[in-house]
Formats: C-alpha cells, sequence, structure tokens
C-alpha cells in the first residue's frame, strides 16, 4: 500500500527534484519520487495502526495496542498496565502458578474511585442518562470522598445521591423511585447522602416544577402532545393560583395528567399514572381532589373536550 505525501520533504528529499512528493510505501518501508521513481529513503518506520477495526465487527476484544482516556480525577491518572489471565500454557510456571502479576501501584483511595465511578456509568447507563450527567456525577462524587464528611455511608448510597443531584443540576431531574430503582440502596438512604452532600458541599440545587417531569411522562404514557399541552397548563395554573400547597411537584404534575387524560379521549387510569410517576394512588387522588373543584378554569381555551367537565370522575 502506497501514498503520496509531503511531510517526508523536511527531511528527506530527491537530489534530482527537490520540490517533487514523496510517494510512501508502507510495505516496503520506502520514500519514492514521484518523478524519477528513485528510492530517497528506506526502513521508514509506519506510525499508523497495525490492526484495522471494522464498526460491524462482533469481537469483544479491541485489537487497538492503546488504553483508555486519561482519567483525571483519579491520582495515579489511570494510566497503568493491567496484565489479565493467561490464555496458554506460556503464561504458568512448571507448578502451575501464573508466571506474571499485576503490581499493586493503585492505592486504596483510586480503587474506591474507580469503583465508585463503575457503578455510577452503569447506573446512568440503565435510564440513558449522556456522559455530562456522569461526568458531573463522578466530580461530585471525588469531591464528596476528599472530605470525607459521610463517613459510615456507603458508597453506592452516595454514589446514587451524587447522580440525582446531577440530574438536577444538569437540567433533567429524575424522581428518588428512579434513582432507587437503578441502584442498590433504600429510597431513604438516598435521601439522607442526598442532604448531607448538600451541607458538605455547600451547594444546591434548582427546585424542581412540574414541568420537569411532564414531558417524560406523557411519553412513557404515550399520551398525544395535545393532551400534554393541557396537562401542562393545568399544572402550571394550579399552583399559580395557590391550589396545591404543600404538595409535591411530581404528585400535582401526575393529577394534572390524569386530570387531561380524561378529559381526552386517551384516558388513563390513575394507577397507570402513579407507576410511571412513581407515587401512590392515593397521592394523585389527594392532589386531584384539591384541582378539581377549579377544573374550568385550568383547562386552556382551545382544548377541546372529549368529555365535558361535568361528567368528569369525581374526586
Amino acid at each position: 500500500m502506497a501514498s503520496t505525501s509531503s511531510a517526508g520533504a523536511m527531511s528527506v528529499q530527491c537530489p534530482a527534484h527537490p520540490d517533487a512528493h514523496l510517494i510512501e510505501d508502507y510495505h516496503a518501508g520506502d520514500m519514492i519520487c514521484s518523478e524519477c521513481g528513485l528510492v530517497v529513503g528506506d526502513r521508514v518506520i509506519d506510525v499508523g495502526s497495525e490492526w484495522r477495526t471494522f464498526s460491524n465487527d462482533k469481537a469483544q476484544k479491541d485489537p487497538s495496542r492503546v488504553g483508555e482516556a486519561e482519567n483525571t480525577l483519579l491520582s495515579g491518572s489511570n494510566l497503568s498496565t493491567i496484565i489479565g489471565k493467561p490464555s496458554g500454557v506460556g503464561g504458568y510456571n512448571e507448578d502451575g502458578s501464573v508466571k506474571y502479576h499485576n503490581k499493586r501501584t493503585m492505592n486504596s483511595s483510586d480503587r474506591a474511585l474507580l469503583t465508585a465511578f463503575k457503578e455510577i456509568a452503569q447506573m446512568a447507563d440503565r435510564i440513558n442518562l449522556p456522559k455530562t450527567i456522569v461526568d458531573r456525577t463522578n466530580t461530585l462524587f471525588k469531591q464528596v470522598h476528599e472530605q470525607r464528611t459521610l463517613r459510615g455511608r456507603s458508597n453506592d448510597a452516595i454514589a446514587a445521591a451524587c447522580l440525582y443531584i446531577a440530574c438536577r443540576q444538569e437540567g433533567v431531574p429524575r424522581t428518588f423511585k428512579e434513582i432507587c430503582a437503578i441502584s442498590r440502596v433504600s429510597k431513604k438512604e438516598i435521601g439522607r447522602c442526598f442532604k448531607e452532600i448538600l451541607k458538605a458541599l455547600e451547594t444546591s440545587v434548582d427546585l424542581i416544577t412540574t414541568g420537569d417531569f411532564m414531558s417524560r411522562f406523557c411519553a412513557k404514557l404515550a399520551l398525544p402532545s395535545y393532551v400534554q399541552r393541557a396537562a401542562t397548563h393545568i399544572a402550571r395554573k394550579a399552583v399559580e393560583m395557590d391550589l396545591v400547597p404543600g404538595r409535591s411537584p411530581i404528585s400535582v404534575a401526575a393529577a394534572a395528567i390524569y386530570l387531561a387524560s380524561q378529559a381526552s379521549d386517551d384516558r388513563k387510569s390513575q394507577k397507570d399514572i402513579g407507576n410511571i410517576a412513581g407515587v401512590a394512588d392515593v397521592t394523585i387522588r389527594q392532589s386531584y381532589r384539591l384541582i378539581f373543584p377549579k377544573a374550568i378554569d385550568l383547562f386552556p381555551e382551545d382544548f377541546k373536550f372529549a368529555t365535558e367537565i361535568g361528567h368528569l370522575p369525581q374526586p
């Protein structure tokens, strides 16, 4: 395989044609003048990849001879060599023991961080969170780990709480129940770590609103866009009119979705909505009871009722 190159002209050139492009023959390791064919350089080192990787390959092993990107959150920058398990007889001594071993150069702090980062990546992957969320979560976890203010709390609970905080800081909040479902700790433990982390790092998160969850809840319920717009309008008006004091935005959003869906052709039960929103039926019912008396004032003016307000389910 040969290709045309002008980079080598800075150090090697044809004596008869100094301005001519040089052709690199990767197989032979030669540099050839494109004008007269003179070999002006030999035994040129090929700096390209020795393997070819195709996107549709199903192989689990990557033949690339490079490691992963440097992780600046680790003190050792994670640029270490790890020796895998021997695959042939050459990797064992005569007594059957492994011939080569990994040197334990990574300290305990970095090992704890690396384990936590893997857990965070797995949790984020389960609910399809982007890498920006993972990076922010890793940074939060490292800050908490370095301060050592949450001694006695499990790293899994701290990681889950950091993921919850990162989601809110990045404007894509998730509920405690959603985070609990992808972690190995209880909702109560995540809530405790959440409060302690905010206090330890002296940081804060924006208050969640009904609009933060509306589009995701409606999408999972397969509701049409006009129902989603109506539910968003109902929830916003209910908050502005102070109809739901003390109620969580999630329960208000769920009640608004229930009210809007019952007035449309795409009706959803409180149980269906509760399973998606992560709230109990009774919680939705309590919020629905608060907004129902003012339902006529909550719907958008252009909403097309499939069921008139007078025939909607009574709270």
